[in-house]
């Protein structure tokens, strides 16, 4: 039997003079080692989501970590039956998670983390308001009881989201804790939030993928299924494979078995 290949999910935020002279070669350890993903270089860091053999990931993973301010970088680990991505791609771009707020820089400021153990208290302290930092397709497979989905297509939507309906929000709460798949929106959101003027700011320690591994099912707080963004396309508890498909020509979610609710049953290329 073929051992199940390993998807690392990472980010680091770090200062990058030249992020244009890390591409080539970084791009040529991913090929020579047989990973593909994507990978996205900014002034700000990198992040992406990458598979391989164990052995390649390692390789890979090494040569990010010698990159300048990478060297602590933290990295999720969960397995594919078969490779999910059909390409590799490393690209450089203006930010790794793109937000449009310039001002906002992770590296001074974030709200302060909370390991995926003590995650429930937090969020079922009623002084704690909850917000859903992900993309509303995302959102409407699985989210964490009682946290607010802002419904937003974008993460660029989510500053003019927040200011739009502060006061409404922060009626009654003393704290606030977000949370995204694997962490990296959640540093630009509470960087955002504390910038804003909001003071107990919290955000969950390596996202939705580092609490459903680690906080048993009986445990958990979590509703459905996390989308991740490759061809496995969701998760359950444990980093198991979810039960949702992902229709290629309009990008619905749904069931594995049943039918696009926008597109209909698939049909084969001519």
């Amino acid at each position: 039997m073929t051992p199940p290949l390993r998807v690392a999910a990472l980010y680091q935020f770090t200062r990058f003079d030249d992020p244009e002279a890390l591409r080539d070669p970084l791009l040529a350890a991913c090929e020579a080692a047989g990973v593909k993903g994507t990978l996205l270089l900014a002034r700000e860091g990198i992040n992406g989501t990458i598979a391989g053999t164990p052995e390649g990931l390692d390789v890979v993973l090494g040569a990010i970590r010698a990159l300048p301010g990478c060297e602590s970088l933290e990295v999720k680990f969960s397995e594919a039956p078969a490779m999910p991505f059909g390409r590799l791609k490393v690209r450089v771009k203006r930010e790794i998670v793109t937000m449009g707020e310039p001002d906002i820089d992770p590296r001074l400021s974030v709200g302060t983390y909370v390991d995926p153990h003590d995650w429930n208290a937090l969020i079922a302290d009623p002084d704690t308001l909850v917000i859903d930092t992900r993309n509303d397709y995302e959102v409407a497979i699985g989210t964490f009881s009682g946290a607010v989905d802002p419904a937003t297509p974008s993460f660029r939507d989510f500053p003019a989201w927040f200011r739009a309906h502060r006061e409404e929000l922060l009626a009654g709460k003393k704290k606030v804790a977000m949370f995204c798949t694997g962490g990296i929106r959640c540093e630009k959101s509470t960087s955002f939030l504390r910038a804003e003027g909001v003071e107990e700011v919290y955000h969950l320690r390596g996202g939705i993928l580092k609490y459903l591994e680690q906080v048993p099912e009986e445990q958990s707080l979590w509703q459905g299924e996390c989308f991740v963004f490759d061809e496995r396309v969701s998760l359950g508890h444990g980093l198991a494979q979810g039960t949702h498909t992902r229709c290629q020509p309009c990008g619905r979610l749904f069931p594995v078995g049943e039918s696009c609710p926008v597109c209909g049953p698939a049909t084969d290329a001519p």
